[in-house]
């Protein structure tokens, strides 16, 4: 997820805010939403797979 995309997560959020969104901008900021989600659980679980249990 890069940082423009983040940063337009957080404009639309704002606009949210005030009511003025669009029907193409909560089209939008849904998909950005579903995007960030799954990088999110992307990110956790290869950290997730790289913990190494050792049992002494």
């Amino acid at each position: 997820m890069t940082k423009e995309k983040i940063e337009r997560i957080n404009e639309l959020a704002r606009k949210k805010k005030t009511g003025t969104l669009t029907e193409e901008e909560l089209d939008e900021q849904m998909t950005l939403r579903a995007e960030y989600l799954a990088s999110v659980r992307k990110n956790l679980r290869e950290q997730l797979d790289a913990i190494e249990i050792v049992d002494n």
